[in-house]
């Protein structure tokens, strides 16, 4: 995706002015694949916030944010909040010393350490029905050092003048597509949902969970990254039988479209747990994540993969994923006549021609 692409994207689904908030992980990392924080933010000329930890410092955090301003030019952090921070006499000790050191870093505020937080659970944060209430609270514990007139006046966003459509031109096409997308496959990027809406004729949302059927009339479906793996989340979706035959029913003339979870979703099982069977592969769920991060593919599409599962089985797939050419590059997309599905999450505005060969177009 070149800057014109990226301008444009910011441009059109941008409704306010906004800031980036970035910690200090992260803000420089990506820049081999031109995705870091950094890129986007000197790109589009966003100010940057930078979130930094303050436990057991306040001298030593004056050099990190030289450090960060001064490696590379054209950035451009122009905040901070401290995180960790013991109590207000600590606050003041970094604060004393940042203003002494730099007069064009705005000082946001802090955030007290030992807050009360969330568990982690399987790819994600353990957000039940009952947290609501605990998240407001830690949300507002968060807030209560946070300076927030500071930050809206350091937020701007110039997208004026950012007309032209970038990308190779949207196919329109006639035909009906649904999307699995709940609480197990809920990975969806934002703007492929709105390149669908703008591509096809009709986009049907499905709550596999709800036992929601494909729609008779469906011509593709389009399975959603997320997770079926663990235990919690096949116990929500193991009895939606009518779905299960409504897909099954679906892929025996028409196409069907998985990501990672709806990869495993399409396979035999993984490890004890039944799946559809329309793909021949078996999954075993691992302790470590197999892939982490950004991946190029054969098809010369850069993506992103995190999962903890494996294939069990030896075939050869469609396409292997990999870090650096003929570096560990292994199969993570497989094909079964009307049924595809990749362990790949793809941007599909920019990449869509390269794919659409999957959605039987």
């Amino acid at each position: 995706m070149d800057k014109s692409q990226v301008k444009w994207m910011f441009h059109k689904y941008s409704n306010k002015d906004i800031s980036i908030l970035e910690g200090v992980m992260g803000f420089y990392d990506g820049m081999d694949k031109g995705s870091s924080a950094y890129d986007v933010t000197k790109l589009l000329n966003i100010p940057t916030v930078l979130i930094l930890d303050a436990g057991g410092s306040y001298t030593t955090l004056s050099a990190i944010i030289k450090g960060l301003k001064e490696y590379r030019e054209g950035n451009t952090v122009k905040a901070v909040v401290f995180n960790h921070v013991s109590s207000s006499m600590h606050f003041e000790l970094i604060k004393k010393q940042v203003e002494k050191d730099f007069d064009d870093i705005v000082i946001i505020g802090w955030i007290k350490s030992k807050l009360e937080s969330l568990d982690s659970i399987h790819l994600g944060l353990d957000l039940n029905e009952n947290d609501k209430e605990k998240l407001e609270d830690i949300s507002k514990e968060v807030l209560a050092h946070i300076d927030l007139e500071k930050l809206e006046l350091l937020a701007f966003c110039d997208s004026k003048n950012i007309d032209t459509y970038p990308f190779e031109k949207i196919e329109k096409y006639d035909k009906h597509i649904s999307v699995v997308n709940d609480e197990n496959f809920s990975f969806l990027y934002h703007d492929n949902l709105k390149f669908l809406e703008e591509s096809f004729s009709k986009v049907t949302i499905i709550n596999s969970i709800k036992n929601e059927v494909i729609p008779s009339d469906c011509d593709i479906v389009f399975i959603c990254g997320g997770y079926i793996e663990t235990d919690k989340a096949y116990n929500k979706f193991k009895n939606s039988d009518d779905f299960k035959d409504s897909l099954i029913q679906h892929s025996k003339t028409k196409a069907i479209y998985g990501e990672c979870a709806g990869l495993i979703l399409l396979g035999r099982k993984v490890d004890n747990k039944k799946m559809l069977g329309l793909l021949p592969l078996d999954f075993e769920l691992t302790s470590r994540p197999n892939r982490l991060g950004y991946y190029d593919n054969d098809l010369g599409i850069t993506g992103h993969a995190f999962h903890y599962t494996k294939v069990l089985n030896d075939i050869k797939g469609e396409y292997t994923l990999y870090k650096k050419k003929n570096e560990r590059e292994v199969y993570a997309a497989f094909k079964n006549e009307n049924t595809f599905g990749t362990y790949f999450h793809t941007m599909f505005r920019n990449n869509f021609n390269k794919i659409k060969i999957y959605f039987k177009l």
